[in-house]
């Protein structure tokens, strides 16, 4: 597994200003604050006296099933209440609030909307402050505490889906620029992660290297035109209807349409990013919060409810001990260090810094 990342001059400028201010400002203003006592949680089951901890994480079908896989028995072995927030996004809620205030005390994230969080405060425990009281994180991927300040539970590569009635099958990632598939092709408006994901493995294909971005403009604008879609599910739409033979996706989604008996199937980028879901803690929540909160992503990352989730929603889990769900593993998916080894994590850092840029070149390209 390796993870790819830089640092520029600028973000590590930010960085230095901000470690030097903070070493400024004297441990006695601390001392008074609820949130400058140490909390420690070995794994086990406590009494939190009713106390309710604010959760920001999916809705609809997603919430449902965690709430019953395991939320509401969670409440009842702690004595306690989740208040869950569905209304993404995130960022500006933890920004207005700010830092010593969090709205929420978990959020689950994508990564590109972490680490812009990530990067404007001081809002979440780091990866190795989430180790030392979470004991299921040590049975977890390395590649699992890339953000350095949460932990991704679970992930799925990026894929194309493509119909198996139009052609020969995709097997090399410049399949989908080719000649054959113009005006036939799908990707994602620019607000979507999908196609960020899709912008550096392009570069990282036509280029140099993932910052490339210029040789990822010029692949992107010579395979217009393409059908650009806002989400994922309104894709495999465009895609079952035949308005599209080939289209960026997600492994999981992408496998469900075949699943129910579509002309469909995926092939994974070789060049192996993966799409994640990862969960912060608030620094700076109160003791019983927090305590709730690593209690909460302890069993977020256990086998008992990774593989059921898994099942369901077609995730693969980051926890090693956990089992690949059947449907994977009918394709081939294993859980093992070999298998792992050649995924990646983008360098949402670098993405964030320029996305503004990125944005205004594609929606230009896109004629958006």
């Amino acid at each position: 597994m390796t993870i790819e990342k830089t640092h520029s001059r600028r973000s590590i400028l930010k960085g230095g200003v901000a470690l030097g201010a903070a070493a400024t400002i004297p441990n006695m203003f601390y001392i008074n604050h609820a949130w400058a006592q140490d909390v420690v949680y070995d794994g086990g089951t406590f009494d939190a006296g009713g106390a309710t901890i604010n959760v920001a994480e999916w809705g609809g079908g997603w919430e449902e099933f965690v709430r019953k896989g395991l939320t509401d028995q969670f409440e009842k072995d702690f004595n306690c209440k989740l208040n869950w927030d569905s209304s993404f996004p995130w960022f500006p809620k933890f920004v207005t609030q700010g830092a010593k205030d969090p709205v929420y005390d978990v959020a689950n994230w994508n990564l590109p909307n972490l680490m812009q969080t990530n990067a404007a405060g001081d809002f979440f425990l780091t990866t190795e402050e989430i180790k030392a009281n979470v004991p299921n994180a040590a049975d977890c991927w390395d590649f699992a505490f890339a953000s350095g300040a949460g932990v991704t539970w679970a992930y799925q590569p990026y894929v194309y889906a493509y119909r198996t009635d139009r052609g020969a099958p995709i097997n090399n990632f410049r399949d989908f620029f080719a000649a054959r598939f113009a005006n036939k092709r799908g990707t994602y408006a620019t607000e979507n992660g999908l196609m960020h994901a899709f912008f550096m493995a392009t570069a990282k294909e036509f280029g140099k290297d993932q910052y490339d971005m210029e040789a990822a403009f010029k692949a992107l604008e010579d395979a217009m035109p393409m059908k650009i879609s806002e989400f994922t599910f309104n894709m495999l739409s465009l895609l079952e209807r035949g308005e599209v033979d080939v289209a960026v996706h997600i492994e999981g989604e992408a496998l469900t349409l075949k699943k129910q008996g579509a002309p469909v199937d995926i092939w994974e980028w070789d060049s192996k990013p993966i799409l994640t879901q990862t969960k912060t803690i608030s620094r700076y929540s109160e003791p019983m919060q927090k305590k709730l909160a690593l209690a909460l992503l302890n069993r977020t990352l256990s086998p008992d409810f990774l593989e059921p989730f898994g099942e369901e929603f077609l995730w693969r889990p980051t926890n090693g001990k956990a089992a690949m769900p059947s449907a994977l593993a009918a394709e081939g998916a294993t859980n093992t260090p070999d298998a792992v080894s050649a995924y990646w994590v983008p360098d949402w850092d670098f993405f964030v810094e320029n996305k503004a840029d990125i944005t205004d070149r594609l929606n230009q390209i896109f004629g958006l």
